[in-house]
């Protein structure tokens, strides 16, 4: 009897152990931006930003690995795989199908953050599909994974740039009142992400879009 029981504790404890590192409880959160000091609190950088934040937050570690700074945080069963890409913003879905690949993460478990122009600042909103709208990271992706049918999460930077002044706006620093607003916003952004993988991505949109 004892030695029956010591085998069936043995074969649950492998089938939990099985069970915490099964793909659908993967998520890999993937946070756009362009490496470099120059770049780093500019408003095209909000992908980097937000995910710094998460792992300011949760006392994470990001370490330099293949085509990007990764690193896990684990959360009811969840296990969320951060990427900031390390090949600038024009090659993001390389790093993106690398990591998919190599993690076993199914699509559905894929959420890239990105700055939008067609949003006003601080807006948030989820996407489960949609084209790259003309911005270049996006595009890659779709190019990359073959498909526009991924979850995007979109913040707002807004269009307050005059003709002609797109990219140095995209490309600019948060004015002073932009930088009060912005820690609340990133707040807002982080619970979003984990609401995506414990409470799933309709319920995410109903939860957060507009908000």
């Amino acid at each position: 009897m004892c030695k029956f029981l010591r085998c069936f504790f043995n074969k649950k404890k492998a089938l939990i152990k099985v069970e915490d590192m099964h793909p659908m409880k993967k998520y890999l959160i993937v946070g756009l931006g362009n490496i470099g000091e120059k770049y780093t609190n500019t408003r095209h950088n909000i992908g980097f930003k937000i995910l710094d934040q998460f792992a300011l937050k949760e006392d994470l570690q990001f370490e330099t690995q293949k085509l990007g700074d990764i690193c896990t945080y684990k959360l009811k069963g969840r296990t969320f795989i951060l990427l900031k890409p390390n090949t600038y913003m024009n090659l993001s879905g390389k790093a993106i199908l690398y990591w998919l690949t190599k993690e076993k993460i199914p699509l559905e478990n894929l959420l890239v953050i990105t700055d939008d122009l067609n949003l006003p600042f601080g807006s948030i909103r989820l996407k489960t599909k949609g084209s790259d709208g003309g911005h270049n990271g996006l595009k890659d992706t779709q190019d990359k994974l073959n498909t526009t049918k991924y979850n995007r999460f979109r913040f707002g930077i807004s269009d307050a740039f005059g003709k002609g002044r797109q990219v140095d706006y995209v490309l600019g620093e948060w004015t002073d009142e932009e930088k009060e607003k912005l820690p609340e916003r990133i707040d807002k952004a982080i619970e979003l992400i984990k609401s995506f993988a414990l409470a799933g991505v309709n319920h995410t949109m109903n939860t957060f879009n507009g908000k």
